[in-house]
């Protein structure tokens, strides 16, 4: 069994993941995974799990955060998915 970097779950599922850093890490859960590794949004602080959003170097959850958080570019930001052409 292995043990798990973040909660420390001796997991007989544990599994492990392996960054291009080289970094290696083991998890009993994607929970864990994800808040050792997923990038924090720079507005709200939730955890990005998906593409996010990146402006000028700065990560967001979404285009609102983006909005909200970044200098004028963040302005140019915005969701499309579910948003109708036209």
């Amino acid at each position: 069994m292995a043990k798990c970097d973040v909660c420390g779950n001796d997991y007989w599922m544990a599994f492990e993941v392996r960054t291009t850093s080289g970094d290696k890490y083991t998890f009993d859960c994607f929970e864990c995974a994800i808040q050792r590794l997923a990038p924090e949004c720079e507005h709200c602080r939730c955890r990005i799990i998906g593409h996010g959003v990146e402006v000028e170097g700065r990560f967001f959850c979404c285009a609102h955060c983006a909005r909200e958080g970044a200098a004028a570019l963040g302005q140019q930001i915005r969701d499309t998915v579910g948003m109708h052409p036209g």
